[in-house]
């Protein structure tokens, strides 16, 4: 026992054990994320969702991914095979990688980094490229427009949430993610102290992990009535399935990130602190999906001018503010 905890102590396989048990709890909770999301847009517009595989459909999810392996890989004759191949793997690894510095419970992450936000931000706003990359491979107009739009949505969008998630380092005084639940755990949840900016902030960066993930109503890169599929439209089988994987799991570690920052992480009053960090995060996930199957999608030019007319002011402002309020108080 000593030996292992010895081992466990060594920054690189403690980095490896704790990597290798998110990456297969993440990849195995996005497949039923699917059926949830199926149930739960059933349920908001009076259908069934999945019922024939499984009790409840509840094999439903193992059923999607052994037909989508199975599918044919094909490849356009004129594709860029290499970059064509790649860029799925590509943007399902940033995805991941966001992982590895939001705690789940004190001492449960796979690197306790002093710059943890910078490094998630920083992660998560470089899927966009592969997307880009994909799209340009495939050769194909409807897949370069769609990567376009997404390389243009994130580049716009990545702005506001940082500017909203500087606003609790500014407050607590860190860029440790763990370092910031810490102190919300002594002064406060940052979505409800101080009233005016952290409400702000917390709406302004949930809205924009919407837009960073292509949820409706940012869902434009992939706008089945004007793109086919978007960026995907060339892609079959698993390598689809990747892509998919990569926008659930962004959008997942997203809402965790969120409750990290905002919500106090893994504090609650009783219970096991783990317990806490996932209920948030499942809470603010069902906010999120709530949004995807209510809204309808907005054209490409409200989206533009929603982020750099009312967004991009707003956060800079709310960080101004946040400035001033930790300059008074001291």
């Amino acid at each position: 026992m000593n030996e292992a905890l010895e081992l466990l102590a060594n920054p690189w396989i403690h980095g490896f054990v704790f990597g290798a048990v998110i990456v297969t709890a993440l990849m195995s909770v996005t497949a039923y994320i699917t059926w949830f999301e199926r149930k739960f847009a059933a349920r908001l517009h009076s259908r069934m969702g999945p019922t024939m595989v499984g009790p409840k459909g509840l094999l439903q999810p193992i059923a999607d991914g052994l037909k989508m392996i199975q599918k044919e890989d094909i490849v356009p004759r004129d594709a860029d095979r290499l970059l064509f191949n790649a860029a799925p793997a590509i943007t399902l690894f940033f995805a991941l990688a966001v992982a590895a510095v939001i705690p789940f419970s004190p001492g449960l992450l796979a690197s306790n980094l002093d710059i943890g936000v910078l490094y998630a931000l920083a992660v998560s706003g470089l899927m966009g490229f592969p997307v880009w990359v994909g799209a340009w491979a495939s050769n194909n107009k409807y897949a370069l427009f769609g990567g376009m739009r997404a390389v243009a949505q994130a580049i716009s969008y990545e702005i506001p949430m940082v500017l909203s998630a500087l606003v609790p380092v500014v407050l607590a005084g860190s860029l440790s993610i763990g370092q910031i639940v810490e102190y919300q755990i002594e002064h406060g949840w940052f979505a409800f102290w101080p009233p005016g900016p952290g409400i702000f902030a917390f709406v302004l960066f949930m809205l924009t992990a919407l837009a960073e993930g292509n949820r409706i109503p940012f869902d434009i890169p992939e706008a089945e009535s004007e793109l086919v599929a978007g960026p995907t439209t060339e892609y079959t089988g698993i390598k689809f399935g990747l892509f998919a994987s990569a926008e659930y799991i962004h959008s997942l570690l997203a809402s965790a990130l969120g409750a990290a920052l905002f919500l106090g992480g893994w504090d609650g009053p009783f219970g096991i602190p783990v317990f806490w960090m996932l209920l948030k995060t499942c809470m603010l996930f069902v906010g999120v999906t709530w949004i995807r199957w209510t809204l309808l999608r907005f054209r490409s030019d409200q989206l533009m001018a929603l982020c750099w007319v009312y967004l991009v002011p707003g956060a800079l402002g709310l960080l101004l503010i946040t400035g001033l309020y930790v300059h008074v108080r001291g």
